[in-house]
């Protein structure tokens, strides 16, 4: 199958690459944020040349030169993801504990915790907080990350399916479901009396094995391939499903995630997804 050197930037045609261009002379470097270069099956980009654009922060990849629509399947984790923040941490905030809260969720991502005993142990520090503060982290720390809008925009015109599948809660992927218009999102479930957090969580865990889980029943519904299905996140708990997908992507990740990872992205948005597709 033909191979892309695909390379991404905003204000691409601003950039100075004279090395890289001095390479591939043709196509010449476009005026808009990607440049798709076809190159032989057997290419190896030049130290020299990856050295240059990772200087000039761009993203680049080398992949089978596909449409977007040979893509059935995107599963993405929500936090630092599909989203700037991390819920926990936020909510947390709510109640002065940010600093103590997220410190745990660092080592969490980076794969030196577990990931289910230290969501518990999160949650825990959580209870009593009432439920409203829910809806505050919601409507006033929550961005969503960019690019996101636009990526499940390209899913719906070409027959894309996006699931979600997050370590935090349903409070946050249901209304990103219903803002967003996909239909499949997964994520934990604060356990709720009279207004109040208890500080525990419902049913299982959505752990780094579970998201794994979800990505074979999706594949398995679709009938697809796994060369048709993009991975996408940012923590060691998105290992599993990144090492699966035919392209997991390692998303402004922690090095853990990007060692694992066979692709990343680490100063466009998720649109780059997206620009790595005829």
């Amino acid at each position: 199958m033909p191979q892309v050197l695909v390379i991404q930037a905003q204000n691409l045609a601003t950039i100075s690459l004279p090395q890289t261009q001095q390479h591939f002379t043709q196509p010449e470097k476009p005026t808009g944020s990607t440049w798709r270069i076809p190159v032989p099956n057997d290419f190896r980009l030049p130290e020299h040349i990856a050295t240059e654009l990772q200087t000039a922060q761009c993203d680049f990849a080398v992949l089978p030169d596909l449409p977007f629509s040979h893509i059935k399947l995107i599963v993405s984790d929500m936090d630092s993801t599909l989203i700037t923040i991390e819920c926990i941490d936020e909510i947390a905030a709510q109640a002065g504990l940010k600093d103590q809260v997220a410190a745990i969720t660092e080592r969490a991502m980076q794969g030196e915790l577990d990931f289910e005993q230290s969501l518990r142990s999160r949650v825990a520090l959580l209870k009593g907080l009432p439920e409203s503060v829910l809806q505050t982290v919601y409507d006033h720390a929550l961005k969503l990350t960019d690019g996101a809008e636009y990526l499940l925009q390209q899913c719906q015109q070409n027959g894309v399916r996006f699931v979600l599948v997050s370590g935090g809660f349903t409070f946050f992927t249901d209304q990103l479901k219903a803002r967003l218009g996909f239909e499949h999102a997964y994520a934990n479930q604060f356990e709720i009396e009279n207004g109040l957090l208890t500080g525990r969580v419902l049913k299982r865990v959505v752990d780094a094995q579970m998201k794994a889980e979800v990505l074979a029943q999706h594949a398995a519904e679709l009938g697809c391939e796994l060369s048709q299905i993009i991975a996408v996140g940012d923590g060691a708990n998105d290992i599993p499903m990144i090492q699966v997908a035919g392209f997991g992507v390692a998303f402004h990740a922690k090095p853990k995630t990007q060692a694992a990872a066979k692709l990343a992205i680490n100063h466009n948005g998720l649109e780059a997804l997206r620009g790595w597709f005829a």
